[in-house]
């Protein structure tokens, strides 16, 4: 037979629109905890950068799109910090032209050059 008490039928319909409503509300909160899981996970594999006056730097060139061979570093010349604050923009000077500009700390990567310079070691074999 049909469901012809309407009353029934309504408070059926009801309690199928709250169950709905339920699902749709730990669904929401389940990607919530996904999102901050993978973001908690993400953070972990970044390195923090930290930059000191006197540092030398290599600066992204985010505008080289067409360059000449697929394997030419993006990556521009060593630069020397002037400045650095705390919330991530950096002042640098080019050690040729004496030219100072203000870039975005994440742009930035510390350049070790010098330093492998002077770990080489030269060894004379008989």
């Amino acid at each position: 037979m049909l469901n012809f008490d309407n009353q029934v039928a309504e408070e059926r319909r009801l309690l199928q629109l709250n169950e709905l409503e339920e699902f749709r509300i730990q669904a929401y909160e389940n990607a919530k905890i996904y999102k901050e899981k993978t973001k908690k996970w993400h953070d972990q594999k970044l390195a923090r950068r930290e930059f000191v006056e006197g540092q030398k730097v290599l600066l992204y060139n985010s505008r080289l799109k067409f360059f000449p061979g697929k394997l030419k570093s993006r990556w521009s010349r060593p630069f020397t910090i002037i400045k650095a604050s705390p919330y991530g923009h950096v002042e640098l000077i080019e050690d040729k032209t004496q030219k100072t500009f203000t870039v975005n700390g994440h742009r930035l990567k510390h350049y070790l050059g010098d330093s492998l310079d002077e770990q080489r070691m030269n060894y004379t074999l008989n």
